[in-house]
């Protein structure tokens, strides 16, 4: 018993498939355990052009080819000391002491982790479904989220902090335009951490900056005096955003930020500035996912573009506001298109292409799976610049939660490297009745 208890048996629901294929690699030297129903539940996605389906077929072939190291009923050599067991789903010997219907799907691969759990086996259910992981607690199986969360949604990466020094220190800093700071003030900060300077005993003398690795130091922001595109910040986060927007030096930027910030306003507004106004790129490439891609598409009236618009209709909305407010240009969002500067589509056709010299802007990155958005970043060409903005708060995938989504992931993952800025934009600026329904309702 003691053997069989010390080696773990990992249940695995259908939603942990398909959010990622090669999730049975992921429990180290122990059983990863999938019951029949789970197959027959992948297999119907399989035909489907999404993520869900790319993944179905990815897990097919990957099992087909560990039918080559024995039978899956006994189990098969995973190649990392585990062994993935598929068999015919296991009922509880008294179904009477578990009233649970057993013609549901869900219910049947509890009865997998019951049965595993009442022969004496150390076992725990995963699944991404929270009602499957509180039955499972109710009837007393381990159950648990897959996914290592490594930071709940308020711990993570907020991209900017206030930086204290003495008097002499900010006042050289204004001077100088650049504050040398010491090695363990250095390796305290983040790379393109952004700093809002603060005296010591004085929080109202500030000066706002952004550390640079290379520098090993505090710089000033780049100016928007004139404004971006007819775009002016109108808090010290927006002052953050526009500067990680602009930079050339930043590769990937990340802004999260709940409705109404301005996030995808400035990111648009940087582009269209970075490539139409300072020709730094040779087009602006605005996409977002379309969440109910499939089945939707299809009862919507007309051609690709017809269907599409509904989807894409808050990036035309941010266009039409732009270019009403910049006075400097006698052109319009749609002649920018048929010049091939401007492109919008969604992320379906990005997957695939190599897309150098673009300035790419991915709205709604929420959305997006850790491997969907790691497909969509490993696009960028030499020359391309990826924004990624979205609100972990507003999830419309089943399989992702306010952690464990793509745009989470990058933030915390990336939060190292020098060529990536992050900030997080807490102040609503659309309205003040916007801002009243976001803290209230």
């Amino acid at each position: 018993m003691e053997g069989q208890l010390s080696q773990k048996y990992f249940v695995l629901d259908t939603n942990v498939i398909l959010f990622d294929p090669l999730s049975i690699y992921k429990f180290a030297k122990n059983f990863v355990y999938i019951p029949l129903i789970v197959i027959e539940e992948v297999d119907r996605f399989k035909k489907d052009q999404n993520e869900n389906g790319r993944n179905a077929r990815h897990f097919a072939r990957i099992v087909d080819e560990l039918r080559a190291n024995g039978h899956l009923p006994d189990g098969v050599d995973l190649g990392n000391g585990g062994k993935l067991i598929i068999s015919v789903d296991s009922r509880v010997k008294d179904p009477g002491k578990y009233p649970i219907d057993l013609t549901i799907n869900d219910n049947l691969i509890l009865s997998s982790a019951l049965a595993l759990r009442d022969d004496g086996k150390n076992t725990i259910l995963i699944t991404k479904d929270i009602n499957l992981r509180l039955k499972a607690d109710v009837l007393g199986v381990a159950a648990e989220d897959f996914g290592t969360k490594d930071v709940t949604l308020d711990e993570l990466y907020p991209g900017h902090r206030f930086f204290e020094v003495s008097a002499e220190r900010l006042l050289e800093y204004e001077k100088e335009r650049f504050l040398s700071l010491t090695n363990e003030e250095c390796l305290a900060i983040h790379p393109n951490e952004y700093l809002t300077v603060i005296e010591k005993g004085n929080d109202r003398k500030r000066a706002l900056g952004r550390y640079s690795k290379a520098k090993m130091g505090v710089v000033p922001l780049i100016p928007v005096r004139e404004g971006v595109w007819g775009i002016y910040p109108k808090n010290t986060e927006q002052q953050f955003a526009f500067d990680a927007l602009l930079n050339d030096e930043v590769k990937l930027v990340t802004l999260v930020g709940k409705a109404g910030t301005g996030k995808t306003l400035l990111a648009i507004a940087a582009g269209l500035e970075m490539t139409i106004g300072q020709e730094k790129y040779s087009r602006l490439l605005v996409s977002r996912p379309v969440q109910p891609m499939g089945k939707d598409l299809g009862f919507l009236p007309g051609d690709v573009n017809e269907k599409l618009g509904p989807w894409m209709q808050p990036i035309f909305d941010n266009m039409d506001f732009l270019f009403g407010q910049h006075k400097n240009t006698n052109a319009s969002w749609e002649s920018l298109i048929n010049e091939g500067l401007l492109h919008v589509e969604p992320l379906t056709y990005i997957r695939g292409r190599s897309i150098p010299q673009q300035y790419l802007i991915v709205d709604e990155a929420q959305n997006l799976s850790p491997h969907e958005v790691k497909t969509i970043v490993t696009r960028a060409g030499e020359g391309t610049k990826v924004v990624l903005t979205g609100d972990c708060e507003q999830i419309d995938s089943p399989y992702l939660d306010s952690v464990n989504n793509g745009l989470a992931y990058v933030v915390e993952r990336l939060k190292t490297e020098s060529i990536i800025a992050h900030t997080t934009l807490k102040m609503g600026e659309r309205s003040a009745l916007a801002e009243i329904a976001t803290k209230l309702l």
